[in-house]
């Protein structure tokens, strides 16, 4: 019986041998991406004829190594330029039934196939070969996209804390919008870092540009005063809503012994400016 190197090789050679061949036949199977082919290239750099052939020779070889690598770089890529995911997803798939294609065809010429168990085992090979590229291709393409939006919302929620010096002494921390756990982990860590960085004695908090928060956010920013606290720094609260205060009071959480509590940012901010001329 022929080795089983011996047929990947020959059936190999046939892919090859017909590249046109098979470029036409994956074109017809995948009528959806095929107009798309040109403006993937452009826009990605991303030769999909050329990559479904090197994906076919991986998957017939049994190159498992370079099949994953492949697939994770296959994965960043598309990810990276933010192309189609569903075209990908008929690409592999017309790729598998393309491939399918050839293997019949070279079977009706070299009778490759002696037994039904032959045939099954490589109907095994080759579809768990390009299952394993499709779904690592999809834990790569989105880890990628995880990692980009999870740094995006870092920038978003660093820029969204803004510390505004007055002084060489005070500085001004406006809050705007929803709060919830994660964002006020973000504040802890800019308000700490700046009150240590620029040397804050009283930092001035505006709660006023805030919607209502839950009372496990409520209960880590009583910490975060207490942090300041620590600092050796002074923070006062301006703005504070009735919702709010009427949620603090309910659940028994008071901000009284962390920091001093003022009307509006605009008098606090007056006061200041006349205390300290500045």
């Amino acid at each position: 019986m022929e080795s089983i190197y011996n047929q990947r090789v020959k059936m190999t050679d046939f892919i090859r041998d017909n590249k046109q061949n098979f470029q036409d036949k994956l074109l017809s199977e995948a009528v959806n991406v095929a107009s798309k082919i040109n403006d993937i290239l452009e826009t990605g750099n991303i030769d999909l004829l050329k990559n479904a052939q090197k994906l076919a020779l991986y998957v017939v070889e049994q190159k498992e190594e370079q099949l994953v690598a492949f697939a994770q770089q296959e994965g960043i890529a598309w990810a990276e330029h933010s192309l189609t995911l569903a075209f990908k997803l008929e690409w592999v798939q017309a790729i598998r039934r393309t491939l399918w294609h050839f293997l019949y065809q070279y079977d009706r010429i070299n009778n490759h196939f002696i037994d039904r168990e032959e045939f099954y085992a490589l109907e095994k090979r080759i579809n768990d070969r390009i299952d394993q590229f499709l779904n690592t291709f999809i834990i790569s393409y989105s880890k990628y996209k995880d990692e980009l939006i999870s740094s995006q919302r870092d920038l978003v929620e660093h820029l969204s804390v803004p510390i505004i010096p007055l002084s060489q002494s005070v500085a001004v921390l406006p809050l705007i919008g929803m709060i919830d756990i994660h964002r006020i982990q973000t504040i802890e860590e800019k308000v700490l870092m700046g009150i240590s960085d620029l040397k804050i004695e009283t930092l001035i908090i505006d709660l006023s540009g805030i919607a209502n928060m839950e009372m496990h956010v409520i209960d880590h920013f009583r910490k975060v005063l207490t942090g300041i606290s620590m600092m050796g720094s002074k923070a006062i609260l301006t703005g504070l809503r009735a919702d709010l205060v009427r949620t603090m009071i309910h659940s028994g959480i008071s901000f009284e012994d962390k920091a001093e509590a003022k009307g509006t940012l605009q008098q606090t901010l007056k006061e200041y400016l006349e205390q300290n001329r500045l």
